[in-house]
């Protein structure tokens, strides 16, 4: 073995056994980057390729929030590094859903953001979900209505309520997202919310709230008062 593979592993070694003692704690975010590239990348210094993507992605969440195509075309990823990356937000979107769906009782809707967040955010296309509860708001089922631009047509409303009668729900949480990254209520969004809203009210289905999912924030309809009424 060369002089420089017996430092890359070493270094390695030193990244590992942190991790191992105290998690990530006391990790920048490029040995973050760092110690994951190692698991795809042999035998290689990956410190200067970690740097390169938090500086071309403007930190973790970008990096996780790309394509693997965004990330294999990049000078020493490649495509097992990149599948890796996604991998790894696709399993903890996983860990959060499981995790959420095994609540005895969802309070609020703050009781599944985290997998919502990871879930929505950064996504280049607009998506709709349903979260159906029954009369003890345990979760019955997550499940996207809609891929795409999303707006108040009746078609929403009507097959959020053809879900909920099939799942037998007396409640729902409605959440979207908004590819800019901005959370900002749009008008649309606001008569959505108003026209899912009344469908419900005709079946005796709660409304708990309609979540709109941005970059780095998050908005409650019902916290601004659309589903009161």
């Amino acid at each position: 073995m060369k002089k420089d593979d017996n430092l890359h592993a070493g270094h390695r070694k030193r990244l590992k056994d942190r991790f191992l003692k105290s998690g990530l704690e006391g990790f920048h975010d490029y040995e973050i980057v760092e110690l994951l590239l190692t698991y795809a990348i042999p035998r290689r210094d990956v410190k200067p390729l970690a740097k390169k993507l938090i500086t071309r992605f403007g930190g973790l969440k970008g990096i996780f929030d790309a394509a693997s195509t965004e990330l294999a075309v990049i000078e020493g990823v490649g495509d097992n590094a990149a599948i890796l990356v996604n991998l790894i937000k696709a399993v903890s979107a996983e860990y959060l859903k499981e995790r959420a769906l095994k609540k005895d009782v969802v309070r609020s809707s703050k009781d599944v953001l985290d997998y919502l967040k990871v879930t929505l955010s950064g996504e280049k296309l607009e998506k709709f979900l349903a979260i159906y509860l029954n009369a003890k708001n345990e979760i019955l089922s997550v499940e996207t209505l809609q891929e795409g631009t999303i707006d108040q047509t009746a078609v929403y409303p009507r097959k959020a309520m053809e879900r909920a009668l099939r799942h037998n729900a007396k409640s729902v949480i409605f959440v979207h997202n908004h590819p800019s990254g901005d959370a900002t209520p749009s008008k649309s969004d606001r008569e959505l919310t108003n026209n899912l809203k009344a469908a419900a009210k005709t079946m005796d289905i709660i409304v708990h709230d309609h979540i709109i999912i941005g970059r780095n924030t998050h908005v409650s309809c019902k916290e601004l008062g659309w589903l009161e009424g």
